[in-house]
């Protein structure tokens, strides 16, 4: 299968000027070792059971000898052979000159501390799933990071080419690069309840070698699925798994910081700018699946089932954008936030961009909702500009000022074009959208 550039080969690019040698993290299955070997001319993969035993007598006792070969050298499962992390941390140390020679992959369930930290040496890149512009349900004709960084620039008139029925099967399917290489429909919708299923028997008891309860961890996914895209209370996931299992909060929260090292579940931060003195902002994080197709996995749905539930649609559809968005924003050193507050001012998504910039965004399903979600937009904006304007009134005294959002952003699914308000909020279809 011919490869396919992926949003995160452009962070490596940006690393490889400034490192020797990158570890890429993420969840199995998302293509971090095609990725490196794309970029590679020696690739010495620890897991080849014809080579192993050899490569393995050479790590231990002669793991110099590795240097010797033609570079930029793949290290493929090096957590095999751990004595490849600290030549490669000592070969940085004597040659700070030189960038981009080592490449290093494993996989997500064995995690190895090792006896030195890479930091300043050994970057870190975390590669998620493929976004929907990688799989080719998004056109790509419309950049959020330009729609940040330039005022002027212009979305009108893109139109979408993805049907809802098509990201319906889009977020079952996944973003999982094994499912370009298959013709058959149903057997891409495999390769997600497959990974679940490895999840729950496997993966979270071989992490660290500690046994694991299958029941409690499927228990665990199928209520974090579903509240996936919310800030639900842990409290509250945790009671759904004590409703029918004798277990301790600390128990299942020792289950969730597993999933979490498995790259399955992870949190969206809150963003938490002091807007309203007197409002109390809620820091709760917002609970994603880094894949929505795990979730689906969990909740034993298929693509045919939202015909009839477009409301868990939409905190699918909010799962996998926010999926795409912290792609898009790693490739552009951005972060992707939240923000809800007591009085009812809310974002489903904030890109903040390293340079102050920032886009309040909200994500719809239905295009009837947004004039809805463009009023919430303003209004925020709004609030920000009163907030200001009272700051500034004691010229003696002044309070803080905020930045006002440099765009304000509705991305739907249903939205037949890209287009801009009279009042300036940018309508992006999903099926538009790229970094």
């Amino acid at each position: 299968m011919e490869y396919i550039r992926r949003i995160m080969d452009d962070v490596i690019d940006r690393k490889n000027e400034a490192f020797n040698a990158i570890s890429i993290i993420g969840p199995k299955g998302c293509g971090k070792t095609r990725t490196a070997k794309e970029r590679c001319k020696t690739v010495i993969e620890f897991q080849d059971e014809e080579k192993r035993d050899g490569y393995l007598a050479v790590a231990e006792t002669a793991p110099g000898l590795f240097l010797k070969k033609e570079r930029p050298i793949l290290f493929d499962e090096w957590q095999d052979a751990l004595k490849i992390w600290g030549m490669i941390r000592k070969d940085c140390d004597d040659h700070p000159e030189e960038v981009g020679e080592y490449y290093l992959t494993g996989s997500t369930s064995k995690k190895i501390d090792t006896p030195h930290t890479g930091t300043g040496r050994i970057s870190e890149i975390l590669m998620y799933p493929m976004t929907l512009w990688e799989t080719g349900e998004s056109t790509g004709e419309v950049s959020l990071s330009r729609i940040v960084e330039n005022e002027s620039y212009d979305i009108s008139g893109y139109e979408a080419k993805v049907s809802l029925e098509e990201l319906f099967f889009a977020a079952c399917r996944g973003g999982w690069p094994r499912c370009l290489a298959l013709k058959n429909d149903n057997a891409k919708l495999e390769i997600a309840k497959d990974y679940y299923s490895q999840i729950i028997r496997k993966d979270v008891s071989a992490i660290d070698g500690v046994k694991r309860n299958t029941e409690w961890c499927r228990t665990i996914l199928w209520s974090y699925a579903r509240n996936m895209a919310t800030t639900a209370k842990k409290t509250s996931i945790y009671a759904d798994v004590k409703a029918s299992f004798n277990v301790t909060d600390a128990t299942l929260q020792s289950y969730v910081e597993v999933l979490e090292k498995l790259f399955v579940i992870r949190d969206i931060d809150a963003w938490t700018p002091q807007i309203r003195s007197k409002t109390a902002i809620r820091a709760a994080k917002k609970h994603i699946f880094i894949d929505p197709s795990i979730a689906l996995a969990a909740l034993g749905v298929s693509p045919d089932y939202f015909n009839t539930d477009l409301d868990l649609f939409g905190h699918v559809f909010e799962n996998m954008v926010l999926r795409d968005l912290c792609v898009y924003a790693e490739a552009h050193n951005a972060r992707i936030l939240h923000y809800t507050d007591d009085m009812g001012l809310e974002a489903d998504a904030i890109y903040q961009a390293d340079n102050g910039k920032y886009a309040l965004i909200e994500i719809k399903t239905g295009a009837n909702r947004i004039p809805d979600a463009e009023a919430s937009l303003l209004k925020f904006r709004e609030v920000i500009k009163k907030h200001n304007e009272i700051a500034t009134k004691d010229k003696e005294h002044p309070r803080a000022i905020y930045r006002e959002p440099s765009a304000l952003i509705v991305i739907c699914a249903t939205a037949p074009m890209s287009y801009t308000t009279e009042k300036g909020v940018k309508i992006v279809p999903v099926g538009c959208l790229r970094d």
